[in-house]
């Protein structure tokens, strides 16, 4: 049984410009709106991150140009 808690990327909206980045970098995550900002693929606020993209996840984050995504973990989802 796995103990590894599931892990979400979190988008503060207030914070996103649009810059498109992101969804470069998380094509499998994420696809963009008409003005540049993230959609994610699974329409949750908060898209799962699948264990295989959590290293360009991680990437993702790094190099956002407005620190506007963040990993959380969310237990029991």
């Amino acid at each position: 049984m796995s103990t590894r808690t599931p892990k979400v990327l979190h988008i503060d909206w207030t914070t996103c410009e649009g810059r498109g980045l992101c969804t470069e970098l998380l094509p499998t995550l994420l696809t963009r709106d008409e003005w540049g900002y993230p959609l994610p693929h699974d329409r949750q606020r908060e898209p799962h991150i699948p264990t295989g993209l959590e290293t360009d996840a991680q990437r993702a984050v790094k190099l956002c140009p407005k620190a506007a995504l963040r990993i959380v973990s969310r237990p029991g989802r």
